[in-house]
C-alpha cells in the first residue's frame, strides 16, 4: 500500500492485495489513574506497538489528558470533535483507545466518529486471536473473546446494521437479536469450557508423568517482548518464533533443558505479560498458566535495556500474584536479558546491581551470560531437593538401581556389603525415598491453590 501527498491510498501489487486498516492510537491519561509509573510517551508508544503488532497502519497517534471522564463519550465535547476532525481527514477506518471503555461509551463514540472503535482489552483479544496457532490456544483466545463480547451486545450504528457480537472485532456481520446472541454466546462459553477442561486434564496427567520421571520444570515469564521466545530457543536449541513484535509467539512450548552436571529439567515458554492484561484473559489462559503456578523454578526474563523496566517488572509480578505465584513463596531467578544493548556505564552499573540482587546478566541473541544462567537454573533447583545420607545392603540392587534413577548421588564410599550414599533428593521424591530407606516420612503439606478466575 501507497500514500500520497493527498492523504487517499494508493494500491499497487497484485489486485487481490488488502490494504492495512488505516487507525489512530489515543492514549486518555485520566487524572485517577496518575499512579500509573509510566511516562505517557512511553505508554503509547506500546499502544502503537499493539496496534503494529496486528499490522495495522497507524496514521496518527497522540496523547490526550481528560480531567474530568464523561460517562457517555469519556472525552469531553471538544475532544470528540477534534479527533472527528482527523479521523475525517486521515480517512481512519478504526479508532484505538488504550483505557477501558463501557459499552455505552464505545457505541457513542463510534456513532460520533464514523469509524469504529476498540479499548485496549478488545485490541489485545484481537492480537491473540491471530497469534493462536494450536487447538488449545485457539480455545483460550475464544472463550476470553466470547466473555468479553458478551456484555456488548449493544447496538453498534442503527437497527440495520451490524450486532456487537462474534468473535473478531474489524469485521463482519453478526446476528441482529441482542438475546438470541446471548443465548449462543452463553452456550459457546459452556462448550469452550468443556473443551479447555480436557486441556487441564491433559496437561495434569502430563505434569504427573514428569514428577515420575523426577523431571523439574522450569517456567519462563516476562513482558511481552523481553526476549523470552530468544531465549528460549538459546536454552533449548529450539526455533520458536521470536521477533521483535508485541506477542510474537502465544501458544506454550515445553522442551527438554541440559544443565551443566547432566541433569534435565523441562523448559516452559508461553505468552508474554503486559501492563492492565484483562482479566479476561488471565481467566481464559488458565490451563496455561497452571504451568508456571506448578512449576518447580519461575524465570523471570526482563528488558535490562528497556527505559520502563522497573515498572513492567511490577507488572509482571502482579500478574503473578494474582494467578497465586508469589516471589516470597515460590522460587523466583531474574535473568536481566538484552545486555548487549547497554553501553559501558550502564552496563557496570547493571552488573554490579544483578550481583547485589541475586539477578543474571544475559544477552540471549548473542549467548552471553547463558553459561552462569544454566548454573544458577541449576543452584535453584538444587534448593528444592533434601540432602540425605544413605546405608543399603551391597546386595540391595533393585534399591540403589531405584536410588540412581530417582535421586542425585553426591557421594558413594562402599565398604564390604554395605554401601554408603550421599543423595540429593528432589522434593517430588522425598516420601518414596525415604519409604524405601524404612525412614519415617513427614506429614503430606496441602498446598494452597492459586487464585485462578
Amino acid at each position: 500500500m501507497k500514500v500520497d501527498d493527498s492523504g487517499t491510498r494508493a494500491e499497487v501489487g497484485t489486485p487481490t492485495e488488502e490494504a492495512a486498516t488505516r487507525a489512530i492510537v489515543l492514549l486518555p491519561v485520566v487524572r485517577q489513574s496518575e499512579e500509573d509509573k509510566r511516562e505517557p510517551e512511553g505508554r503509547l508508544a506500546e499502544a502503537v506497538g499493539l496496534a503494529d503488532a496486528i499490522a495495522l497502519d497507524v496514521v496518527d497517534a497522540r496523547v490526550i489528558p481528560v480531567r474530568n471522564p464523561r460517562p457517555a463519550t469519556l472525552f469531553g465535547t471538544g475532544v470528540v470533535d477534534d479527533v472527528t476532525a482527523v479521523a475525517r481527514a486521515a480517512n481512519a477506518e478504526l479508532i484505538i483507545i488504550d483505557h477501558p471503555l463501557t459499552p455505552v461509551q464505545q457505541r457513542n463514540l463510534e456513532k460520533a466518529w464514523g469509524a469504529k472503535v476498540l479499548d485496549r482489552t478488545a485490541l489485545i483479544l484481537e492480537i491473540f486471536g491471530e497469534r493462536a496457532q494450536t487447538a488449545e490456544g485457539a480455545l483460550q483466545v475464544e472463550h476470553a473473546h466470547l466473555t468479553y463480547q458478551r456484555s456488548r451486545l449493544v447496538r453498534s450504528w442503527t437497527h440495520l446494521e451490524r450486532q456487537r457480537g462474534g468473535f473478531g472485532f474489524l469485521g463482519g456481520p453478526g446476528e441482529t437479536q441482542i438475546e438470541a446472541d446471548r443465548r449462543q454466546i452463553a452456550e459457546r462459553i459452556a462448550r469452550v469450557e468443556k473443551a479447555l477442561e480436557d486441556v487441564r486434564r491433559t496437561r495434569s496427567l502430563a505434569r504427573e508423568q514428569r514428577r515420575r520421571n523426577n523431571q523439574p520444570v522450569v517456567a519462563l515469564v516476562g513482558y511481552t517482548n523481553a526476549g523470552k521466545s530468544t531465549l528460549f530457543n538459546r536454552l533449548a536449541g529450539d526455533h520458536v518464533e521470536s521477533r521483535d513484535l508485541l506477542f510474537a509467539t502465544l501458544d506454550p512450548t515445553l522442551r527438554k533443558l541440559e544443565l551443566p552436571h547432566g541433569r534435565t529439567a523441562i523448559l516452559s515458554d508461553t505468552v508474554g505479560f503486559i501492563s492492565h492484561l484483562p482479566t479476561s484473559l488471565v481467566a481464559a489462559f488458565r490451563a496455561t498458566l497452571e504451568e508456571v503456578t506448578l512449576a518447580d523454578l519461575v524465570v523471570h526474563v526482563r528488558d535490562i535495556s528497556h527505559e520502563e523496566t522497573e515498572a513492567q517488572a511490577d507488572d509482571v509480578l502482579g500478574t503473578l500474584a494474582e494467578i497465586g505465584v508469589e516471589p516470597g513463596q515460590r522460587e523466583v531467578l531474574e535473568v536481566w536479558n538484552k545486555a548487549d544493548r547497554l553501553d559501558d556505564a550502564v552496563r557496570k552499573q547493571r552488573e554490579l546491581a544483578a550481583q547485589a540482587q541475586g539477578a543474571v546478566l544475559v544477552s540471549a541473541e548473542t549467548g552471553e551470560g547463558i553459561p552462569a544462567l544454566l548454573i544458577a537454573i541449576e543452584d535453584r533447583l538444587a534448593r528444592r531437593a533434601t540432602v540425605r545420607e544413605a546405608t543399603i545392603r551391597a546386595t540391595d540392587g533393585a534399591l540403589l538401581a531405584w536410588l540412581y534413577r530417582n535421586t542425585e548421588v553426591l557421594e558413594r564410599s562402599d565398604e564390604g556389603e554395605t554401601v554408603h550414599l550421599t543423595l540429593r533428593i528432589p522434593e517430588a521424591r522425598l516420601s518414596d525415598t525415604l519409604a524405601r530407606l524404612g525412614e519415617p516420612v513427614p506429614e503430606p503439606q496441602t498446598p494452597s491453590q492459586p487464585y485462578l478466575p
